[in-house]
């Protein structure tokens, strides 16, 4: 009896504490949408109102009045559809070849590639920077996706890891059949990595659709900026009108949240795969 209390008194505290995290992750969510809903009198009240009066739905259409929004979200849409796209190509095929694949300094060159990781994307851009200078690539979206296409190291480890679960019989039948390894490959294993190549997609278009850095460096025209720098170099001209900044952020939420419900299942399935093996 005693053991079956410390049971439900464990499992409260875990529903406790699961209920706190959420609360505060979702809070500054929903002060976010509520502030996207205020006039500017109310956004600036001090003491600060948490909800609006009255709901301005209006914010989300004025949006689109002040601004070259739906540019910068048909660049975004571009840069992180080719890189997603580069992504998964690159990472899975490098991820094949390290996994599957015989070839001299194998381990060696794999270690590389995962030392790489530990490289902060700020000491890179400069050389990166240098480079697309030379092949006048400079205010252009090309640098945006291009080094997507060259794999990333966090890819090609999650790929690795697939390919290495799927049994080798698979690969022998695939051999009697005729396969040459590129269509043993994509016929065979690219179809039982799903899980894994949707959890590439989503940290892809994640990391892409919030990039900051790299477009303020490459960009200068601002009919070619992607949704987050684009919003920032529109502060000044929302002065007295911060509100619809925040509106302008909540909507370049929705395509994420679009591509993390739709691929979901796999996402969650590849950790819970993972944490099995």
């Amino acid at each position: 009896m005693k053991v079956e209390r410390n049971f439900f008194s464990a499992k409260a505290i875990g529903y406790l504490i699961i209920t706190v995290s959420a609360l505060i992750m979702v809070m500054p969510f929903v002060t976010a949408l509520f502030n996207s809903l205020k006039t500017y009198a109310e956004f600036t009240a001090v003491p600060p109102r948490w909800i609006p009066e009255l709901f301005q739905w209006s914010n989300y259409a004025e949006v689109f009045k002040l601004g070259n929004f739906l540019d910068y979200t048909a660049n975004s849409f571009l840069v992180t559809f080719l890189s997603v796209l580069g992504a998964l190509l690159s990472c899975s095929m490098v991820g094949f070849a390290f996994a599957r694949l015989k070839f001299p300094l194998k381990n060696i060159l794999f270690v590389m590639v995962l030392g790489t990781m530990m490289i902060p994307p700020v000491v890179i851009i400069i050389p990166h920077f240098m480079i697309f200078k030379q092949m006048n690539l400079l205010d252009t979206l090309t640098p945006l996706w291009l080094l997507e296409c060259l794999a990333q190291p966090f890819g090609i480890f999650l790929m690795r890891q697939a390919f290495m679960s799927i049994p080798k019989e698979y690969e022998e039948s695939a051999k009697l059949d005729g396969c040459n390894p590129f269509q043993t490959y994509w016929r065979i294993f690219m179809p039982m990595v799903r899980p894994s190549l949707a959890t590439v997609a989503i940290f892809t278009f994640m990391t892409k659709w919030n990039e900051i850095l790299a477009p303020s460096i490459y960009l200068t025209s601002n009919e070619k900026f992607t949704l987050p720098i684009g919003i920032l170099s529109l502060s000044g001209q929302w002065f007295g009108n911060e509100q619809y900044m925040v509106a302008a952020a909540l909507m370049s939420l929705i395509p994420i949240l679009i591509v993390f419900l739709f691929a979901e299942r796999y996402f969650v399935s590849n950790f819970t795969n993972s944490g099995i093996k």
